[in-house]
C-alpha cells in the first residue's frame, strides 16, 4: 500500500510540475527576452547582451503613456464602482427574501458566465440604440458589468460568514442601522473590500475583448499590445507584456496574503 501511495504521489507530481511547465514557461520565455535579445550572427542565433533598451523605449513612447493613463483612470473608477454595488448587492442578498435574492443574484453573475464576445457585443448594441458614444464611460460600464460579479461574491462570503447576530447585537445596543453599518460591519468587511476591490482592479486591467468592442476612439493598455502584436513582433512588446504580467502576479499575491491574514484572525 506504502508502494502504491508513494507511485500515485510521484505520479501526481509529475503532473504537475509538467502542467507547471507548460503554463509558465511561455511567461519565462517572454520575460527572458525582454532582456536578452536574439540576434543572427553568421547565420547562427545567438542572445545580445543583457539590456533594459525596451523597457526604456516604453517610458519614452508617448502612446505607451497615454495608453497606461487611460487604463489606470478605468480600472480605478471601475474598481470603485464595483466595490460599491457589490456591498450593496450583497446586503440586499441577506436581508431579502430567498427568492428575490437568487433573482438578482442571476442577474449579477449572468454577464461574467457568458462569453466575453457576447458580453461585449451585447453593450456595444445597447449603447449603439442609446445613442451613446463609446469611450471611457462605456469602458467603465463594461468593466463594472464584468467585474461585479467577482467582487460581489468575495464580499457575500465575508458577510455571511459574520451572520446576523453581530447585526442583531450592534442594533439590541442602542447603535442604529448606519452606526451598525458604518462602524460594526464595514470595518469587519474590511479584508473582503480591499481583496475584491484589488481583484477588481486586476481584472479591469487585464481586460481586452469586452474593452475592443466598447473604447472608440480610446486605447487602453491591452489593447495598444494587441495593435502592438499585430504589427509585428518587437523587444517592447515583451517589455510590456512582462511588465503587465508582473504587476498582476503582484495583485494577485496581495489578495492571497489579505485572504490568509483574514482567515487567520477569524480562527
Amino acid at each position: 500500500m506504502r508502494r502504491d501511495g508513494r507511485l500515485f504521489d510521484l505520479g501526481f507530481g509529475l503532473v504537475t510540475v509538467l502542467a507547471g511547465i507548460v503554463l509558465y514557461a511561455p511567461l519565462v520565455a517572454v520575460s527572458a527576452l525582454s532582456f536578452f535579445q536574439i540576434v543572427r550572427l553568421r547565420g547562427k542565433l545567438s542572445f545580445a547582451p543583457f539590456s533594459l533598451e525596451p523597457y526604456l523605449r516604453l517610458v519614452e513612447n508617448g502612446d505607451i503613456l497615454s495608453a497606461l493613463a487611460t487604463t489606470l483612470v478605468v480600472a480605478l473608477v471601475t474598481t470603485a464602482a464595483s466595490v460599491v454595488l457589490a456591498v450593496l448587492f450583497a446586503f440586499y442578498f441577506v436581508s431579502a427574501r430567498k427568492s428575490l435574492g437568487l433573482a438578482m443574484q442571476s442577474l449579477i453573475f449572468l454577464p461574467f458566465l457568458l462569453p466575453p464576445i457576447i458580453t461585449g457585443l451585447s453593450l456595444l448594441i445597447f449603447f449603439r440604440e442609446l445613442e451613446i458614444a463609446r469611450g471611457i464611460l462605456t469602458i467603465v460600464v463594461g468593466h463594472v458589468v464584468f467585474v461585479v460579479p467577482v467582487v460581489y461574491r468575495t464580499i457575500l462570503v465575508r458577510l455571511q460568514f459574520l451572520g446576523r447576530s453581530l447585526t442583531e447585537a450592534s442594533l439590541d445596543l442602542g447603535a442604529s442601522r448606519w452606526q451598525t453599518l458604518t462602524l460594526v460591519l464595514l470595518p469587519q468587511l474590511k479584508p473582503a473590500l480591499i481583496a475584491g476591490g484589488l481583484l477588481a482592479f486586476a481584472m479591469s486591467f487585464d481586460e481586452t475583448l469586452i474593452t475592443l468592442f466598447l473604447a472608440g476612439s480610446e486605447t487602453t493598455l491591452p489593447i495598444r499590445l494587441w495593435g502592438m502584436m499585430r504589427v509585428g513582433f518587437v523587444p517592447e512588446i515583451n517589455a510590456l507584456a512582462t511588465l503587465i504580467f508582473v504587476f498582476t502576479a503582484a495583485v494577485t499575491l496581495a489578495i492571497g496574503l489579505i485572504q490568509q491574514r483574514a482567515a487567520n484572525r477569524a480562527l
